[in-house]
């Protein structure tokens, strides 16, 4: 499976971004999807994941209420709908697909990450 990340950019405080992610090299995604992201000298950290069907989400603490995250499966793409952005949300962001369950996602260690893609640059200035 290979993985695209598009939607990143500079926004100021306050605004929003909708990221992409999109999935190829399969014919149906059925494993959970999600997003991580790191800031120089920090590790990845989840930001938010859900299962292929949906139904189920996480979200880190430090995006309730102002991220969504969603799935076109029809498109095997994935998205994240941030709002209400900080400057303490600059990050590169990553999407990711593993079959593991999502109760296992907050603390995946990267590095054993089924798939993912380059990242998508998002800065928010003050």
């Amino acid at each position: 499976v290979q993985l695209q990340a598009s939607g990143g950019g500079l926004v100021q405080a306050g605004g929003s971004l909708r990221l992409s992610c999109a999935a190829s090299g399969v014919t149906l995604i059925t494993d959970n999807m999600g997003w991580f992201r790191q800031t120089p000298g920090k590790e990845h950290e989840i930001v938010a994941a859900h299962t292929w069907s949906g139904r189920v989400t996480y979200y880190s603490d430090f995006v309730k209420g102002r991220f969504a995250i969603s799935t076109d499966n029809a498109k095997n793409t994935v998205y994240l709908q941030m709002s209400s952005l900080r400057p303490e949300d600059t990050a590169i962001y990553y999407c990711a697909i593993d079959s593991r369950p999502l109760a296992y996602w907050p603390n995946l260690d990267w590095k054993t990450i089924g798939s993912w893609g380059q990242g998508t640059q998002v800065t928010v200035s003050s």
